[in-house]
């Protein structure tokens, strides 16, 4: 498989945002201000430089507000996330979110003119799969239907959301404008939100201060301006279907730094998520020959 400037894009947000359920659950910060720091230092540090290199464009009302939209169901995505994993495990949190391939393939063939196509389906059932056992089949006996789960839904569908509209703003914007105005309105809306759930804005330890800084640098810039550029010029379907595999690094991060255990289902379970997403990389009929050729 020919690796595209996309490609590479898209595998470089995915390393960046893998590191992220890691962060989250150090909980040196509550979920939301924890959302909100990300967002205001990511716009703290863009907003100078994309203002004295002129690299910022203002677009179109229409489309101004819809990339504030995606701000606000990005933040609200981030936010939900959040909670989930700091009142669940981080496992289910991150499971019940990455169903979100689903919610974006059903989104798609109902309001985009570009339909999912069948390699994307047999590549969803596939990575699903390999996302069930990577977690372990027993896992889902002692599933808690509560809040935690519910915002862990919810923040799947958020995002699927993000991604399809956040696809019809780029094929308009450029990607650092898209950045800058989504920031601006998810620090606007996280902010607000905070302050009238009375949530702690300062009073957090250096280390506190320097992961909120971590998310915003690592986390947001790097990961989202590299996604953004990735979901600019390849399928919404991909894309979402491709961030699975950040369940694979998470895994092994929290492997090496929080000295999680790494089974040989999880392994199994790795390389039927990633086969899977191989899978949606054929736009032709899919042969054995074909999803095992290297070029």
């Amino acid at each position: 498989m020919k690796i595209t400037k996309p490609r590479l894009a898209l595998i470089c947000g995915i390393l960046c945002i893998s590191i992220f359920p890691i962060l989250v659950k150090l909980k040196l910060a509550p979920g939301l201000i924890s959302a909100f720091y990300r967002m205001f230092f990511a716009i703290t540090l863009l907003l100078p430089y994309v203002l004295l290199s002129k690299n910022f464009k203002l677009p179109t009302l229409k489309f101004t507000l819809l990339a504030a939209l995606c701000g606000i169901l990005f933040a609200s995505d981030v936010a939900v996330w959040n909670i989930a994993i700091q009142d669940s495990s981080a496992t289910q949190a991150s499971l019940l979110t990455n169903l979100s391939p689903l919610w974006v393939g059903i989104g798609s063939f109902l309001f985009l003119k570009s339909k999912p196509a069948t390699n994307f389906w047999i590549g969803t059932v596939v990575s699903l799969f390999g996302m069930v056992t990577l977690v372990g089949f027993s896992f889902f006996m002692e599933l808690n239907f509560n809040q935690a789960f519910l915002f862990a839904v919810l923040s799947g569908i958020l995002y699927s959301i993000y991604l399809l509209v956040s696809k019809n703003v780029l094929s308009q914007v450029d990607v650092l404008s898209f950045m800058t105005i989504t920031l601006i309105a998810s620090s606007i809306y996280l902010g607000v939100l905070c302050y009238a759930l009375d949530q702690p804005f300062t009073g957090f330890s250096n280390t506190g201060w320097f992961v909120l800084l971590l998310q915003a640098v690592i986390c947001q810039l790097c990961a989202w301006l590299s996604i953004s550029y990735a979901t600019q010029h390849m399928r919404a379907t991909r894309v979402s279907l491709s961030l699975l595999s950040q369940a694979v690094i998470t895994s092994i991060l929290a492997w090496m730094f929080l000295e999680e255990q790494i089974t040989l289902q999880m392994v199994f379970g790795g390389m039927i998520l990633l086969f899977g997403i191989r899978i949606t990389f054929y736009d032709k009929t899919i042969s054995y020959k074909k999803i095992f050729s290297k070029d």
